[in-house]
């Protein structure tokens, strides 16, 4: 047997790994931690402000999901030219993801305005909370620019394994917001409305930030609308798979919204929990995308898979610590976000789902990361659509047929959860997916210049 060479050691060693990840955990849990401050304190304005931003915060999760789409795509294609030695290349995939990122953040803005009372109101099934969660979107909706071109942002510099930068420019402008938010919906008196322009603030701020990096690395700016639309075939297997994520998660709002105000109050805290657990978990991932990409890119296929057997572990033991947390704050955390008591209530019957599948979601994330690294997205988009058409989303509509309310609901993403694990696992060990070069051989034509 050949001994692993030393690129292989330096890809898969635990040190690397943390170098990458820690700072990128940082990264990841600022959004969420601002947006469980936000729910902290809208959630002591009373039932209709936090079920409204439960609804409302659910449709700018599909801006945040296009965010992921921009931000893991240009990751993996910045990385295999970053580890090919062509720096310059992997910069230049930034600068075409960022105007992407803005046509597509405009576009948002506009769309938001004109549709986004009505889709507030199909999911909140009309009366106070529909009106209230339109008007909050609304204003929420001018951050969508700034945000899409900070995921542009910290998808080129994780390609080229720059970590310092997107920490600042990520949790500066969100602990503004964190200050900004209470102040203005208290003392300020903008109510509901003020979070969402705390938001706005720091989402502009944010993106404002990576484009001035981009500047500064002197390349050409100009936008080539043929790679810009090369990027968007190439992007096309992880937005089906983001458009099946989002159709199941606003399947289980509108679900929960017709169990009453509590219950779509309390999904609300156990999803946005779900969410801050999954992109802390996400660290290793965003590890996994730039050290998979790079070894690939630099044909070292003995260390990705190595990274690989690795990253999968750490997940499960992060994915285990964390539950044994929220196992342990399960009677504490949910009065933490709201003094109502029917809303706490309902949270806790969502609780021992919330804790039992963090472990396995813990290795599903980490894997997810290595597959987008190695640019076998096709793979996960297949994935992710079964998982969700034959799991999750038939348990969300069973649970409304049959009034299981929100153990029902979640039930069904314990099953999506299980079934892309498996998979998972099996794609990882048919080595199918480390495919090595500069560029993924079916991604030739999508990245030419």
């Amino acid at each position: 047997m050949s001994q692993p060479t030393s690129t292989t050691d330096r890809a898969a060693s635990p040190r690397r790994i943390a170098a990458l990840a820690l700072p990128a955990l940082v990264v990841l849990a600022a959004e969420p931690l601002y947006v469980l401050v936000d729910t902290a304190v809208v959630g002591h304005l009373g039932r209709v402000p936090l079920a409204a931003v439960a609804v409302g915060g659910t449709v700018m999760t599909l801006t945040v999901w296009l965010g992921t789409v921009v931000a893991y795509g240009t990751t993996g294609r910045a990385a295999r030219r970053f580890g090919a030695g062509d720096r310059a290349a992997a910069v230049a995939e930034g600068v075409q993801a960022s105007w992407l990122a803005l046509g597509v953040g405009v576009l948002v803005v506009i769309g938001m305005q004109f549709g986004g009372g009505a889709l507030a109101g199909a999911l909140a099934g009309g009366g106070e909370v529909g009106v209230a969660a339109a008007e909050w979107l609304r204003m929420a909706a001018f951050g969508a620019p700034g945000l899409l071109l900070a995921a542009a942002g910290n998808g080129w510099l994780r390609g080229v394994q720059d970590t310092r930068r997107p920490l600042a420019f990520v949790v500066g402008p969100n602990l503004l917001s964190a200050v900004l938010c209470p102040v203005l919906v208290y003392p300020a008196g903008l109510g509901l409305i003020g979070s969402a322009v705390a938001n706005v603030i720091a989402q502009t701020l944010s993106g404002a930030l990576f484009a001035a990096a981009l500047v500064a690395e002197r390349v050409a700016l100009r936008p080539r609308p043929r790679v810009i639309r090369q990027q968007l075939v190439l992007s096309r297997d992880l937005l089906i798979r983001g458009v099946a994520f989002q159709a199941s998660f606003l399947s289980a709002t509108a679900v929960a919204a017709r169990f009453g105000a509590a219950a779509v109050g309390a999904h609300q805290i156990a999803v946005q929990l779900w969410f801050f657990a999954a992109l802390v978990l996400d660290a290793l991932a965003i590890a996994a995308q730039a050290l998979v990409g790079a070894a690939l890119g630099a044909d070292d296929g003995v260390g990705a898979r190595a990274l690989a057997r690795r990253i999968g572990r750490l997940g499960a033991v992060c994915g285990a610590a964390f539950a044994l947390l929220a196992a342990a704050g399960a009677g504490v955390v949910p009065t933490w976000f709201s003094s109502d008591s029917a809303v706490r209530e309902q949270a806790l019957v969502a609780w021992p789902w919330f804790v039992a599948m963090l472990p396995l979601a813990g290795v599903v994330f980490a894997l997810d990361g290595v597959l987008i690294g190695a640019g076998d997205i096709r793979y996960l988009r297949n994935l992710t659509v079964v998982g969700a058409l034959g799991g999750f989303l038939p348990a969300i509509w069973l649970a409304y047929a049959f009034d299981l309310g929100l153990g029902g609901i979640w039930a069904g993403l314990m099953l999506f959860i299980v079934i892309r694990l498996v998979a998972l696992l099996l794609r990882l060990r048919s080595g199918a997916w480390a495919v090595t070069g500069a560029v993924r051989p079916e991604s030739r034509a999508g990245v030419a210049a």
